[in-house]
């Protein structure tokens, strides 16, 4: 009876504070949105889906209709924090994503924009239930494909650049080629300060995560308990498995950023995202050299030892994503990091971004001789790997 009083009130206040909004012909301030991909139960369900933690947790206790989006808006009014489900696939999450930037009850001309979502990773930069913040979102879908049994015996995939006639030919392509974006790259200062702000943060360890990594011996990455790093991302809408799609993907984010990138993460919905905020900073509504990309890892892209794909396809549909909980838990508990920083020192962040205490270049010889000392001293193994790891059917992951 209690919930029931306590979500009629907050309906009532809502509905007062927009209808306030509009009477005066104001805006609905907003600092960060918070972008998540899918919800399967109620929104304060943080088993359900990516937007549970977010609502019970920060909180966000305001409602708010979106009819021309996937699903309604939650609202906090005090740390004017917005948050979205935008939908899975990059269809979805680019008409939410524009849907809301031209919607006139919202200011988000100086917000900040979160992906905070789960994917797989790769085995070879990190491990199950890991976080990563991207600095290149790479377009995994716009290629074209033959199917690989009839591809030429010295081929390593059937992925062919728009533009080329074989994988990977040279030469490099600018980001945007052929008509079409390939490639959205993040403002990277803001990714190195949120990686800084964030990169000690513990994340818990337990019993599932270290069977999992345990089917991945010759991945010395993916035998770490979770951790944060920098790792950039392929956003594609196609779920895929396996080493040779998972080498096809280093090398075409490698490909597509002129070396510059690093495939960490495997996702759906982040070119969408980019694209959308592209057109919207165009427009005047949004600027695109604010969003940030967080995916925690739910499950990797490789099978694990004693497997196939096809056998690890089966066992993900049957039993669900390796690290799923895990990873809800812990894109919540850095990027809630993040997103609270961004609001609460709103006076300095509303005109200037923020920007990382020492260039990343200088972070990562400082954490390198961090960790060469502490071998040297012959600590715990644990210890070591937290020191390594700072330098360096579910419907989706």
């Amino acid at each position: 009876m209690k919930f029931v009083q306590c979500t009629a009130l907050c309906a009532i206040v809502a509905m007062a504070f927009f209808a306030v909004s509009s009477q005066a012909d104001d805006k609905i301030p907003v600092r960060v949105v918070v972008v998540t991909t899918f919800q399967g139960g109620n929104d304060n369900d943080p088993t359900a889906g990516e937007f549970g933690n977010w609502v019970l947790n920060l909180p966000l206790p305001l409602t708010i209709p979106f009819p021309q989006g996937y699903h309604h808006l939650r609202y906090n009014p005090e740390l004017q924090v917005l948050g979205i489900v935008a939908g899975e696939g990059k269809s979805h999450a680019a008409a939410s994503i524009m849907g809301l930037g031209m919607d006139p009850r919202f200011d988000l001309s100086k917000a900040y924009w979160i992906v905070a979502a789960i994917a797989g990773i790769d085995p070879n930069k990190g491990s199950v239930a890991s976080t990563a913040w991207a600095k290149f979102v790479v377009d995994g879908d716009l290629s074209y494909q033959i199917d690989a049994r009839e591809i030429s015996p010295s081929w390593s995939t059937g992925y062919v650049p728009l533009g080329r006639s074989s994988p990977c030919e040279g030469p490099s392509q600018p980001f945007n080629s052929n008509g079409v974006q390939q490639v959205y790259q993040l403002n990277a200062s803001l990714v190195d300060w949120a990686f800084q702000s964030t990169r000690h943060t513990h994340l818990p360890d337990d019993s599932t995560l270290q069977q999992v990594r345990a089917g991945y011996p010759t991945y010395p990455n993916a035998l770490k308990p979770p951790f944060v790093l920098e790792g950039d991302e392929l956003a594609a809408d196609t779920f895929w498995f396996g080493d040779l799609l998972n080498a096809w993907a280093e090398n075409w984010t490698s490909y597509w950023t002129v070396a510059q990138g690093s495939f960490a993460t495997s996702a759906f919905e982040d070119a969408g995202v980019g694209q959308a905020l592209q057109f919207l900073s165009q427009a005047g509504r949004a600027d695109q050299n604010r969003l940030l990309v967080l995916r925690a890892a739910s499950d990797y892209t490789v099978q694990p030892q004693g497997q196939t794909p096809a056998q690890f396809l089966a066992s993900e549909n049957s039993g669900g994503l390796s690290g799923f909980q895990e990873a809800l838990n812990d894109v919540y508990k850095v990027g809630s990091i993040v997103v609270k920083k961004l609001s609460s020192n709103w006076d300095t962040y509303a005109n200037q971004n923020p920007s990382p205490a020492f260039p990343a270049s200088v972070a990562h010889c400082y954490e390198r001789l961090i960790a060469a000392k502490e071998q040297a001293l012959d600590l715990d193994p644990v210890s070591q790997i937290t020191a390594s790891a700072t330098s360096s059917g579910v419907p989706k992951r």
